[in-house]
C-alpha cells in the first residue's frame, strides 16, 4: 500500500496567500466596480450629460481696448480670453502632445496603457504627484469641472469622474476642439487662464507671435505653474522648457539640431500684468467699471439674462488714445516725482501738519489697519499699540518698491506727506476722452483726483468773467484794483497775491494777471446767482458758496466737470458731453452698445462771449500767470490757459487747451495741510502747468498727432478790435470823450438788455441792431 505524502506547512501557507490574494483582487474590483457605478449614477455629485457638455460656457473676461485698439485692461472673475484653434501655431500643439500626452490621437478619452499607473500609484498609494496617468481630455474635464474634497475617496472619486467625462467629451467633440477648450481653459498660474492670457502677460504678444522656444516654455509651466513661473524662477522654467524641446524631439515634432540650437537660447519675457491695479489707465478703468455695472442693467442676451461684466467676454471699446494715455501717466510721473522731492525738502525735519496731534490721528483712524482692529473689537489705545509695533511692509516711494520694517503709525505719516495729481485730455470738437491720470499710483492710491472736488482756486474766474460779458461788461472795461471791505460778508477783504493795489486794470488785464480785486469786483458787478447760474448751466455740479470769494474759487468742483466747462469757450459758446465709451461688443462680435458724440443745440453762451474768453486765456499764456509755457517751455503754436492757485496754495491747477485739444491738471495733498508755505513753490504755474507742458511736448513729437501746431483759434476780426487798449492804467478814462463813450455804450447795452428779455417774453427771437458815431 503506497505511503501517502504529507502535505508540507510550507505549501499551505503558499495556498492560503494564493487564496488571500484572489480575495484582495476581487474585492478590489468589486469596490472599484461599486464606485465607478456610485460615480457614474451621480452618487458623488452631477456627471455632465453630452448635451451640457456641447453648450460649455466658460468664465470669459471682458476685455477694454483703447482707440487705437490696445488692450488697456480686463474685468474678469477667472482672466481668461478664449483662441479658435487656427489661430493656436502648430508647434505649440506639438509640445503640449508630446509633453502631455503623447498618445493624444490613438485613446478616446483614456490611455489604456496608463491606467494600471494611476491604480496603482495614484489610487492605492495616495501619490496625487505620480501623474502621467491623466490624458489631454481628461485634464480638461478637470479643468470644466474642478476636484471636490471627498475625504479618503477624493482621489480615486475624482479620477473615475474626470474618466467618464474624457469619454463622453471624446464622444462629442473631434480632437482639435478639445485642444482649443484645453487651451482655452487651463491655468498657467498668477490667476491667469488660456493661452491667449498667458502669451500676452508673460510676453506681450498673441499665440500665433510666440516663437518655438517661447510656447515650450508656457507648455513647460503647465508640470507646477508655481514651481515653473517663468518670472519668479527663472533657470527652473529654462529646465522645464528645455525638457518640453526634448520631448518634441523624442515624438519627432522638431529636429534634433533645432533643439538643441534653441536650448542655448536665454530667457526674454516681456511681463505685462493687467491686473485690476497694474497696466494702462487703472483709475480710467475703475470709472469705467462702476459705469458699465450700471449699463449692463440695461443689456439682455437672447435669452432674456442680463450680460455680466465679469463672465460674459464682453470686448469694451473706449476713447483713450494708448499713445496720448502714456504720455499723460509719464508726464505725471516725472513731474510729481520732481515736486515731491522739493516738498520734502521744504518741510525738511518738520511735519507739515506741525504739533496738532488731531490731524495725524484723524488720517490713522481712516486706515484700513485701524479699522479692521476696531473691528475685532479692539480699544483705541490696544489699537495704537499694535500702530506702535514695527512690522516687515511694503513700502512705495519714488525711488521704487521696497521692503522695510517700520511702525503702523510712521507708515501713515510716510503716505500723508505724498503730493497727489490729476490729469485729464479730451478732444474738444467730439468730447472724447483721451487720456486720464486719476492719481500718482493706483496700488497705493486708490482715490481718483479727476473726480474728486477740490477748490477751483482762479481757473473759476472765466465763469466770472464770461456772465459779466453776458450782462454787457466789454473787454476794455476798466475795474478798480482797490483793496475793498465787503462789510455784508463779514468784513471780508480780498487780497492780491502780490499785494499790489491801486490803478484800474481792463477786463482782458485782470485775467491776464489773475487780479484778485478785480474778479471779485466783477462778480459783485454782475451777480453771485447769476454767475452761479452759468456755473450751472455749463454742468458743473460743485458746491458754490455765495459769497464774495466764490470769484476767487473757493467753490469745490471736480477736473472732469471743469475741464467740460471750458469746452464750451472753445465749442463757441455750446456744451460737448464727454464720451468715455465708444462701442461694447459681445463675445460674437455682436455691437451691444455704440455712442456717438453729443452737441447741445442750446447755446450757454453766446460765440462772442466765447471768444474774447479765449483771446483772453490766449493773452493768460502770451503775457499772463501761464506765460512760463512760452518762455520756459518754448511753445510757440496758439494756446490758451488759465493757471489756478488756491488760498494757502493748497491746491495747484492749470488748464489749457488748443483748437483740437483741451487738457487740465491739478496737484495737492489729500489733506488741505500738506502744501507747500510759499507762492513760488505752491502756485499751479509750478505744480500744475509743467504737467500740461510734458504732455503736451510728447505729442508735439510724435509726428502722428498734428494737434494745432500749426492752426489758431479762428477769432473773429470784429472780437480782436474789442481789445484795443493798455491791460493796465492809473486812472479810469483818458478823456471826458473816453468817458461819454463808455456811458453811451452801457446805455445801448441796457436797452438790447431790456427788448431781448421782452421778445423772450412773447416767444420771439429779434435782434436789434444800434449804431453810433462816436466820431
Amino acid at each position: 500500500m503506497p505511503k501517502r505524502r504529507k502535505k508540507s506547512k510550507h505549501k499551505f501557507f503558499e495556498n492560503k496567500a494564493r487564496l488571500y490574494i484572489i480575495y484582495v483582487i476581487t474585492g478590489f474590483i468589486a469596490f472599484i466596480f461599486l464606485l465607478f457605478s456610485f460615480v457614474y449614477i451621480g452618487i458623488f455629485g452631477h456627471i455632465p450629460s453630452d448635451y451640457e457638455l456641447e453648450n460649455i460656457q466658460n468664465y470669459l473676461a471682458s476685455e477694454v481696448y483703447s482707440a487705437d485698439n490696445v488692450l488697456l485692461g480686463r474685468y474678469y472673475i477667472q482672466n481668461r480670453t478664449n483662441i479658435n484653434y487656427e489661430d493656436i501655431p502648430r508647434y505649440l500643439i506639438d509640445a503640449l502632445i508630446s509633453t502631455e500626452d503623447a498618445r493624444f490621437y490613438n485613446h478616446s478619452g483614456i490611455d489604456k496603457r496608463s491606467i494600471l499607473r494611476v491604480i496603482f500609484k495614484t489610487i492605492l498609494l495616495q501619490k496625487e504627484s505620480s501623474g502621467g496617468g491623466s490624458t489631454i481630455t481628461q485634464q480638461l474635464a478637470k479643468n470644466l469641472y474642478p476636484r471636490k474634497n471627498y475625504s479618503i475617496l477624493t482621489i480615486p472619486v475624482c479620477k473615475i469622474r474626470e474618466m467618464i467625462i474624457a469619454v463622453r467629451l471624446e464622444r462629442v467633440y473631434e480632437k482639435k476642439d478639445i485642444l482649443e477648450l484645453y487651451l482655452n481653459t487651463v491655468s498657467f498660474g498668477e490667476n491667469t487662464y488660456g493661452i491667449e492670457t498667458a502669451s500676452k502677460r508673460f510676453f506681450n504678444k498673441h499665440p500665433g507671435e510666440l516663437r518655438i522656444e517661447e510656447a515650450a516654455l508656457l507648455i513647460g509651466t503647465l508640470k507646477g505653474t508655481h514651481i515653473y513661473n517663468p518670472k519668479n524662477q527663472t533657470e527652473k522654467s529654462m529646465h522645464r522648457r528645455n525638457i518640453v524641446l526634448n520631448q518634441m524631439v523624442k515624438y519627432n515634432y522638431l529636429e534634433s539640431d533645432r533643439a538643441d540650437s534653441l536650448k542655448k537660447l536665454p530667457l526674454r519675457l516681456n511681463y505685462r500684468k493687467l491686473s485690476h491695479n497694474e497696466g494702462p489707465a487703472p483709475y480710467f478703468r475703475e470709472f469705467l467699471r462702476l459705469e458699465l455695472a450700471d449699463l449692463c442693467k440695461n443689456l439682455y442676451k437672447e435669452d432674456g439674462t442680463k450680460y455680466n461684466l465679469y463672465t460674459d467676454g464682453l470686448k469694451i471699446y473706449t476713447t483713450i488714445n494708448s499713445d496720448l494715455q502714456a504720455y499723460a501717466e509719464t508726464a505725471v510721473r516725472n513731474h510729481i516725482s520732481k515736486v515731491q522731492k522739493e516738498f520734502d525738502q521744504h518741510w525738511k525735519n518738520r511735519e507739515p501738519w506741525g504739533k496738532s496731534d488731531a490731524v495725524l490721528m484723524n488720517q490713522v483712524k481712516k486706515s484700513p489697519r485701524y479699522n479692521s482692529l476696531k473691528s475685532k473689537g479692539l480699544s483705541h489705545d490696544e489699537i495704537m499699540k499694535v500702530f506702535n509695533t514695527p512690522l516687515r511692509m511694503e513700502i512705495f516711494s519714488w525711488n521704487g518698491i521696497s521692503e522695510r520694517k517700520m511702525t503702523p503709525l510712521d507708515s501713515v505719516k510716510h503716505y500723508f506727506k505724498f503730493l497727489h495729481a490729476g490729469f485729464l485730455a479730451m478732444e474738444s470738437k467730439t468730447g472724447y476722452i483721451r487720456a486720464w491720470v486719476g492719481g500718482i499710483n493706483y496700488k497705493y492710491f486708490q482715490y481718483d483726483h479727476v473726480r474728486s472736488r477740490r477748490q477751483a482756486g482762479s481757473t473759476f474766474k472765466p465763469f466770472v468773467y464770461a456772465a459779466a460779458l453776458e450782462n454787457g461788461h466789454k473787454p476794455c472795461s476798466y475795474i478798480p484794483n482797490d483793496s475793498v471791505v465787503y462789510e455784508d460778508y463779514n468784513n471780508w477783504t480780498p487780497r492780491n497775491a502780490d499785494r499790489s493795489y491801486g490803478g484800474y486794470y481792463s477786463m482782458n488785464g485782470g485775467l491776464t494777471h489773475s487780479v484778485n480785486t478785480v474778479s471779485v469786483n466783477i462778480l459783485m458787478k454782475t451777480g453771485i446767482n447769476e454767475v452761479i447760474r452759468l456755473a450751472k448751466a455749463m454742468e458743473i455740479n460743485g458746491n458754490f458758496p455765495e459769497v464774495p470769494s466764490l470769484a476767487l474759487g473757493t467753490g469745490e468742483m471736480s477736473l472732469f466737470d471743469i475741464i467740460k466747462a471750458y469746452n464750451v469757450f472753445i465749442n463757441r459758446g455750446r456744451l460737448v458731453e464727454p464720451v468715455f465709451l465708444r462701442r461694447i461688443e459681445n463675445k460674437n462680435g455682436t455691437v451691444l452698445y455704440e455712442a456717438k458724440p453729443q452737441v447741445s443745440e442750446k447755446e450757454i453762451i453766446s460765440q462772442e462771449t466765447a471768444e474774447i474768453i479765449i483771446h483772453m486765456l490766449r493773452n493768460v499764456v502770451n503775457n499772463g500767470t501761464a506765460s512760463g509755457l512760452r518762455s520756459v517751455y518754448g511753445f510757440e503754436n496758439d494756446i490758451a490757459g488759465k493757471t489756478g492757485t488756491t488760498q494757502r496754495h493748497t491746491d495747484g491747477w492749470f488748464i489749457g487747451f488748443t483748437p483740437d485739444l483741451i487738457a487740465g491738471a491739478w496737484v495737492g495733498g489729500d489733506n488741505p495741510v500738506i502744501r507747500f508755505r510759499s507762492m513760488g513753490y505752491g502756485q499751479g504755474a509750478h505744480t500744475a502747468m509743467p504737467i500740461w507742458a510734458g504732455f503736451m511736448k510728447k505729442i508735439y513729437a510724435n509726428p502722428l498727432y498734428r494737434l494745432s501746431k500749426n492752426t489758431g483759434f479762428d477769432i473773429s476780426y470784429d472780437v480782436i478790435a474789442q481789445f484795443d487798449c493798455p491791460d493796465y492804467r492809473d486812472d479810469k478814462y483818458d478823456s471826458i470823450w473816453e468817458y461819454m463813450k463808455e456811458r453811451d455804450e452801457k446805455i445801448i447795452d441796457l436797452i438790447k438788455r431790456i427788448f431781448k428779455k421782452r421778445d423772450r417774453r412773447r416767444g420771439r427771437d429779434e435782434n436789434f441792431e444800434f449804431e453810433f458815431d462816436f466820431d
